[in-house]
């Protein structure tokens, strides 16, 4: 990844960004147990306290952990891809066990049911990460919307909507990462007409595995997530 230093205030330094209380450490978002081996350079890194760096842990282990699981339609070690979940699944037999009592059959095929709340608290952990490294902003209070769920199950005008870069109307903070990554252009709008845009685009983390965009426009923070090219995650905050 491109390591752009921020040039806003100091607001955020010393605070943890999940909870707001003093930073002891610093957390990598995304958490490498969403990544493959090797890691991207310049993976993003926030502050945060050393309550809530190691809070998240058995949730993230069991967040990655379920999605490949959906991914691999099996609980079964032998039929997962991910050696680093494979490890996981081998090291906590209470884990696997407690992601396949959450399953049934049905029509031939497993389904899957997630544990809602770890879900949620690990994307809230992921998003709140992203608000304050590329928007130089905190949010510690829970979010007007919450979604995840598979690319797939997404009409396909909303998936586009989705996947699509963000034209932006406002700059946001003044000297954040996400500003100076905005990107000034010219389209020719219905009327054949030059205009001039400033997109706002995705960062990739690791390619076909995590990559996420982060939005402080017309009122709003939205930050879009999407894990291995299957999953995705939007959250909004009403500013």
């Amino acid at each position: 990844m491109l390591q752009i230093r921020p040039f806003s205030d100091n607001r955020l330094r010393g605070r943890c960004v999940y909870c707001g209380g003093s930073a002891e450490t610093r957390d990598h978002v995304p958490s490498k147990c969403l990544l493959d081996k090797p890691y991207p350079e310049n993976l993003p890194v926030v502050e945060c306290c050393d309550i809530c760096n190691q809070g998240f842990s058995s949730d993230e282990q069991y967040f990655a952990c379920f999605i490949e699981c959906v991914k691999s339609g099996s609980t079964n070690i032998v039929d997962i891809e991910r050696d680093l979940i494979r490890d996981m699944l081998e090291k906590s037999p209470s884990l696997r066990k407690r992601i396949e009592n959450n399953t049934e059959k049905k029509d031939g095929n497993i389904i899957f049911y997630p544990e809602d709340e770890r879900i949620k608290n690990v994307l809230l952990k992921l998003v709140k990460g992203h608000t304050a490294y590329e928007l130089s902003l905190s949010r510690f209070d829970d979010p007007q919307f919450l979604w995840f769920g598979l690319l797939s199950s997404l009409p396909d005008g909303n998936k586009i909507d989705f996947n699509s870069v963000h034209f932006q109307q406002n700059v946001g903070e003044i000297g954040s990462r996400s500003m100076q990554q905005l990107l000034v252009t010219t389209l020719i709008n219905h009327n054949g007409e030059n205009i001039n845009v400033i997109i706002n685009d995705w960062v990739d983390v690791q390619e076909n595995k995590y990559r996420y965009i982060a939005i402080d426009d017309m009122g709003k923070i939205i930050v879009r997530i999407v894990f291995d090219e299957l999953w995705g995650c939007e959250v909004v905050w009403e500013k």
